[in-house]
């Protein structure tokens, strides 16, 4: 089983943290970012389809599920394909998977926002301020992994956009827990997400290009190795062992993508991605070890 365990935790690190640099190669392959952000979306919501069909599933228009999966769609899909994506074209893959690692600060912020069981401990407010510290030190350097050619402030701004967004789609799904079914709203909000973003990419950049064999490769890829399996691996993880070492996939990801942008598309890890980054990563962790020991503290009790 041990063995399995973190073959399940490398590869899904693997998957979320080579999911920057298939997204820049596809980018530098010719596919336009909305056109992109769509296909990932359609390719997604046909293997979903197919397999919900061959468990001979059938979809419940219930107003739970409806409700939930269009908002998961809008908020958990739409925006954050759409914005991660932007941000690859002005920042290296490493540089925006720092930003992607202040998720878990994210859901805490909302969280203390919109529910009123999970308010901010003083420690969580330590780590959220060390992680802005390592934000401000990264923006203030100016670098974005891409030298001259990146634009770190606005790459900034679309990832925190689309973290923002995943934190509120988080928090607002677990607002309404017991009143959907996670396996039809996962369908649901592929097919809403996959429409929105279809009308979105015809708006602003029409039909999509024709894909080259290596683009399709690149989009499989993203579908299938850095969204679907992930995804799967992560509730497996957690269904086998400890939140805690399922955290792992959270904390190494960052890195792989830092060093796959360096080995696959010759980006630079600048000083400031490397001070930043390790502010962030640090909130990061302090933030989750504080959650963690405020819910021992509450089975104990």
């Amino acid at each position: 089983m041990e063995t399995r365990v973190w073959a399940a935790i490398i590869v899904a690190s693997f998957g979320y943290g080579t999911t920057g640099v298939a997204t820049r190669a596809a980018l530098n392959a010719g596919v336009p970012p909305i056109a992109l952000a769509a296909i990932r979306a359609l390719l997604a919501a046909v293997v979903l389809a197919a397999l919900f069909a061959w468990r001979r599933g059938r979809i419940e228009f219930s107003r739970g599920n409806v409700v939930t999966g269009i908002m998961a769609g809008l908020f958990q899909l739409t925006l954050p394909f759409i914005l991660f994506t932007l941000a690859y074209q002005y920042a290296s893959a490493g540089f925006v998977g720092l930003f992607v690692a202040l998720l878990p600060l994210g859901v805490a912020l909302m969280a203390h926002v919109m529910l009123s069981d999970e308010p901010l401990t003083r420690a969580k407010v330590a780590g959220l301020l060390l992680a802005f510290l390592g934000v401000a030190l990264l923006l203030a350097s100016g670098d974005s992994g891409l030298g001259t050619a990146g634009d770190p402030l606005l790459a900034a701004l679309l990832t925190m956009g689309a973290v923002a967004s995943l934190a509120f789609a988080a928090v607002f799904i677990r607002s309404r827990a017991g009143t959907y079914q996670p396996g039809q709203i996962s369908l649901i909000q592929f097919v809403f997400g996959t429409v929105i973003v279809g009308i979105i990419m015809f708006v602003f950049e029409g039909a999509p290009p024709r894909l080259t064999t290596w683009g399709w490769v690149l989009m499989l890829y993203l579908t299938l190795f850095c969204s679907l399996a992930p995804t799967f691996l992560y509730f497996w993880l957690l269904s086998k062992v400890t939140s805690t070492k399922t955290a792992l996939t959270g904390y190494l990801s960052p890195l792989i993508s830092l060093v796959a942008g360096v080995l696959l598309l010759g980006e630079v890890i600048e000083l400031g991605i490397v001070i930043g980054g390790a502010l962030i990563l640090a909130g990061v962790i302090w933030t989750d070890q504080a959650e963690r020991r405020l819910a021992r503290a509450a089975r104990a009790g």
